[in-house]
């Protein structure tokens, strides 16, 4: 069988991203283009700030790809592209390359959702990782635990009911003064602090309840400032980013090996931004291994926003007889399952 190219292409947020990869696990090379210093004094991606960089940036960042790869726009056989969820006018810019391409170049176009990119992250970093497994996926949008039936087939089995857990480590890394992004910033304040040191709450729902939320969390971090700046005392930065790690950490880890416990299934793998996390990876892998689960996760620069997961999952879709047309708009809430 000869080889099938696939060129991804993701700009869902404020990564500018273009990949080629081979037979769907081959990475032949992974362009990513961030906007985080861009982003950086408003605190977090403005939309339309993020959309307006995308345009300026698609082609070059396109053209690098395939230099990279060594592969001419002729040898491509397929074009892949976020379609959502994410901001609007960013996933716009990304389509409307994508499409452009996939005329000119008469080539099928497949369109991919986000976070089944980010659960496909994990078969080029493990080349023997197959289906089925359980995947925690969490990053700055995004909190689920999904049951990956088959390549195609995704099941939710638990999801966050207010603010994704990167989404929560931006806000408190914002409120203890540390900056932005908040993930890698409290990751490394935690690495200082006490975990223990403060018992910020854990929220779990009923016994079938594998959902989180981490709004009250989160409310308990700010309330705590508050009362230490009223009562005039000093706040240990540390302490607070350690404990608020931990429980987020705690929750994530808990349901995630109550999920594959109820599916039976000995594999676990971690993606998304907040993937990279080095507690989440630590604690999952430690309670993980006593009860003889394997788990996997991507390298750091796979964790974040980028296209070679976008081709790879773009791969198993089109090997399923996904293809779409021209006509393929950008639907920025768009849930995991939907077409």
């Amino acid at each position: 069988m000869s080889d099938l190219i696939v060129l991804g292409i993701e700009s869902s947020c404020d990564e500018t991203s273009a990949a080629v990869v081979k037979n769907g696990r081959v990475v032949m090379s992974n362009v990513i283009s961030s906007q985080v210093d861009l982003h950086q004094k408003f605190g977090g991606v403005v939309p339309e700030i993020a959309s307006r960089k995308h345009v300026e940036l698609i082609m070059p960042v396109i053209n690098q790809s395939l230099e990279e790869a060594g592969v001419n726009m002729h040898e491509i056989d397929v074009v892949g592209v976020t379609y959502g969820p994410g901001l609007v006018g960013a996933l716009l810019v990304g389509l409307s390359a994508a499409k452009g391409l996939a005329f000119a170049l008469n080539k099928p176009l497949v369109g991919v959702h986000h976070i089944e990119g980010h659960i496909a992250a994990n078969y080029l970093e493990h080349p023997d990782l197959e289906p089925p497994f359980i995947c925690l996926v969490a990053s700055g949008g995004h909190s689920h635990i999904v049951y990956v039936e088959s390549y195609n087939r995704f099941e939710i089995m638990g999801q966050t009911r207010d603010d994704a857990a990167g989404e929560a480590f931006d806000k408190i890394a914002r409120a203890i003064g540390l900056g932005y992004p908040g993930g890698p910033l409290v990751d490394k304040a935690a690495c200082q602090g006490n975990c223990e040191a403060i018992p910020f709450p854990r929220v779990r729902f009923g016994e079938g309840s594998m959902d989180f939320s981490f709004s009250g969390l989160k409310t308990a971090v700010l309330n705590y400032l508050h009362n230490m700046e009223q009562k005039g005392e000093k706040v240990n930065i540390e302490d607070v980013a350690a404990s608020f790690q931990q429980a987020v950490v705690d929750v994530l880890v808990e349901n995630t090996l109550k999920a594959a416990k109820l599916k039976d299934v000995k594999k676990i793998a971690l993606a998304g931004g907040v993937a990279a996390n080095s507690l989440l990876r630590n604690q999952l892998k430690s309670r993980a291994e006593k009860l003889n689960f394997g788990v996997f996760y991507p390298r750091p620069i796979l964790c974040t926003d980028n296209a070679a997961m976008i081709a790879c999952a773009a791969f198993y879709e089109y090997q399923n007889g996904s293809r779409a047309g021209l006509e393929l708009n950008a639907v920025p809430g768009l849930k995991l399952g939907e077409k």
